[in-house]
């Protein structure tokens, strides 16, 4: 039995913490959050970017709205636009006195460039396109030009044949290639059908250099995804000319390029080679002659965010190693790094420097908290928002990384959430929640979302665990390869050793552990209930991937799952991809599998929920299918991600707490709760 006492929490807690309340699962859908953060060139203040999720049982369906603030160095916020809106790509003009954001504002049919005053006044439209969005800008250096990426406009009489009836698709054909366009801000005075630049193929990024007399574009030869992730190029382009004057690329994965403030210097953030399967290696291109350098050779991290100083040749960086993040600069020359936050802090990302290169801006995030802004001056970093201060009133349960040897011997490590009121020598269940990718990993920081359990699951009772299985990220690119060419096999032997571990600690109860966890998280959940099913209670799959044979073939990433995942094809082994399916063990099932799955997903197709809920229901296994309208891989919408919450912890409340045997009841009230909340608001 779980000790839950009053008498308990009354040994373990002050008065003041009585006062307190644990995170609940009605609380997530109001948490709010940081998007984005950058600091003003003067350095005293930051604009940024906050995610306000939708009034659940009142707000339209849709995502959560994006607001814009401003935040001084001491931490007094202004908010700019609040309200029903979506702000994104904030930029600063280069005099500190005006905030540029892409937006649809008021009457606009299409996303337009506006600006605002830092000290007071209205939003102004800035520029617009005729029939198309802006999809993304960079403000020229003098701020006297714009370089905007746009979709051409569609052609109008597609709109009209649609209501005739003609709406063949011929897949992956007739993709729009986004295109660069440089424009004049004194002649935007209406809107624009600018001449594209003669840059070929699919624009995806642009970055002025600071002079203002070139442009480092980004490329890939078509729209698709797998074009993005497997053939990306940027480029040095030459506004006078118009011209192409030099490429880069490192082999494979593809992300950001900045050039140094002398204009000497390219940092770029790509992948060591083509199998490398995510993009955390540093490399520097010295311009004069194209050379390219891995500037980090063997760093045994990943690096995540990068951002050159304006005064000086140092690039400041943000690095992920193990579950912790520290920020860096480095010189062009040398191999050697200085930290100017250490690990253990926070967790860092969207980093941006002032003129001065005195202050740095990012945004963070702890176990305690979801991101917010800091700013980082000389080795001391400050909190400036507090975007839920009712938190502030939250109890938490510690939190903490665990390290062990798989039984190969491989180190592996994961954060442990333990049961809020934690008492040793007191077994409790376990939900074990599996980060996608594989390319990716958890960090000992916020881990409570809608989908994973987190605070709130621990609040119930339950430990949580975030397993970093070898293929994870944050240990060096040889380490992110381990899961390679080995669907399922010793990557999820890991999940095994981590639930054994946990048991032998004491803490956890062997025979009430439950699995959950998204896209590849998906597949191990698949997995956990299949080919697993004596080490699991119960499971939760999201997107997941239940026939590695067919999920290769109606994916959008096909090209990318042979380089960075199976280094193979399925006709080159169709047995070796069905025995690491978990259809092929559905027969064996005797864990209780609830599906869940946005029906627009691109990435793994719905079918692959569809034939694993299939094989085990004509199997007469305990299997329930929820399929998600209008969301894709997966729950962007807020009443989405609610409905997702109350059924995955009341599956795992039901067989791991309750002890049923039963599946608990499919209909979940809806009705009743807007009854309540609109009683509420009278």
């Amino acid at each position: 039995m779980l000790k839950t006492s009053l008498a308990l929490t009354l040994g373990l807690c002050s008065s003041i913490v009585l006062a307190a309340t644990p995170l609940t699962i009605d609380d997530i859908p109001n948490i709010q959050s940081v998007l984005q953060t950058s600091i003003s060139p003067d350095g005293d203040n930051v604009a940024f970017t906050r995610s306000v999720p939708r009034e659940l049982y009142v707000a339209e369906n849709g995502r959560n709205y994006s607001e814009l603030y401003v935040v001084d160095d001491k931490g007094v916020e202004r908010p700019f636009i609040t309200g029903s809106v979506s702000i994104k790509s904030i930029q600063w003009s280069n005099d500190s006195k005006t905030i540029y954001f892409l937006a649809k504002l008021k009457d606009d049919k299409f996303t337009a460039l506006y600006q605002i005053p830092v000290d007071g006044g209205q939003a102004q439209k800035v520029l617009s396109l005729k029939d198309t969005s802006i999809s993304s800008y960079q403000l020229s250096p003098n701020n006297k030009q714009l370089a905007i990426l746009a979709l051409p406009a569609t052609d109008k009489s597609e709109k009209e044949l649609k209501k005739l009836g003609f709406m063949a698709e011929v897949y992956e054909q007739g993709l729009r290639n986004k295109q660069l366009f440089i424009i004049d801000l004194a002649k935007a005075d209406k809107p624009l059908t600018p001449q594209a630049l003669n840059v070929t193929n699919y624009v995806s990024d642009v970055n002025w250099a600071a002079q203002g007399d070139k442009l480092l574009v980004k490329t890939q030869p078509t729209a698709l995804i797998d074009d993005k992730y497997t053939k990306s190029q940027w480029h040095l382009f030459d506004i006078a000319t118009n011209q192409v004057t030099m490429s880069f690329a490192t082999e494979g994965k593809l992300d950001d390029a900045e050039l140094s403030h002398d204009g000497r210097y390219i940092a770029i953030l790509g992948a060591e080679d083509k199998h490398d399967p995510a993009t955390g290696r540093l490399f520097l291109v010295d311009t004069k002659n194209g050379k390219v350098t891995d500037w980090l050779p063997d760093f045994m991290g990943h690096i995540v965010d990068f951002e050159w100083s304006n005064k000086r040749n140092t690039l400041n960086f943000i690095a992920n190693v193990g579950t912790q993040s520290f920020v860096a600069s480095i010189k062009p020359g040398s191999k050697k790094y200085k930290k100017i936050i250490n690990e253990g802090q926070f967790i860092a990302s969207n980093l941006s420097i002032s003129d001065s290169d005195k202050t740095l801006a990012l945004r963070a995030n702890t176990a305690k908290h979801p991101n917010e802004v800091f700013i980082v001056r000389g080795s001391k970093a400050q909190r400036l928002t507090d975007s839920n201060n009712w938190l502030n009133d939250k109890r938490f349960a510690k939190q903490e990384t665990i390290s062990l040897k798989a039984r190969d011997g491989v180190e592996i490590d994961g954060v442990l959430v333990y049961p809020l009121d934690y008492a040793k020598d007191t077994r409790y269940p376990l939900i074990m929640s599996v980060h996608g990718g594989p390319e990716s990993h958890d960090k000992d920081g916020w881990l409570t979302n809608y989908s994973r359990p987190g605070q709130m699951g621990a609040a119930r009772g339950y430990a949580v665990f975030y397993p970093n299985y070898r293929g994870s990220t944050g240990k060096g690119v040889d380490y992110s390869k381990l899961g390679q060419n080995d669907y399922a096999g010793k990557e999820f032997d890991d999940l095994v050793d981590f639930k054994n571990h946990l048991v032998d600690m004491g803490l956890v109860d062997a025979k009430r552990v439950g699995i959950t966890g998204g896209s590849y998280g998906g597949y191990a959940s698949a997995w956990g209930a299949t080919k697993l099913t004596e080490h699991f209670a119960a499971s939760v799959m999201f997107v997941g991937i239940s026939n590695q044979l067919s999920k290769f073939g109606t994916t959008d990433i096909s090209n990318e799952m042979n380089l960075v995942h199976a280094r193979s094809y399925p006709w080159d082994k169709w047995q070796w991809y069905l025995e690491r399916s978990p259809i092929y063990w559905a027969g064996q099932s005797e864990t209780p599998l609830l599906i869940m799955h946005g029906k627009d997903d691109p990435r793994v197709h719905p079918a692959q929920s569809m034939e694993l809920y299939r094989y085990m229901k004509v199997q007469g296994k305990d299997v329930r299918l929820v399929y998600y309208p209008g969301e894709g891989h997966g729950n962007r919408k807020v009443a989405a991600q609610y409905d997702y919450s109350l059924r995955l912890m009341r599956w795992m409340d039901n067989y791991l707490i309750d002890g049923n045997k039963d599946m608990p009841a499919y209909e979940i009230d809806h009705a009743a709760k807007l009854q309540a909340v609109k009683d509420a608001r009278k």
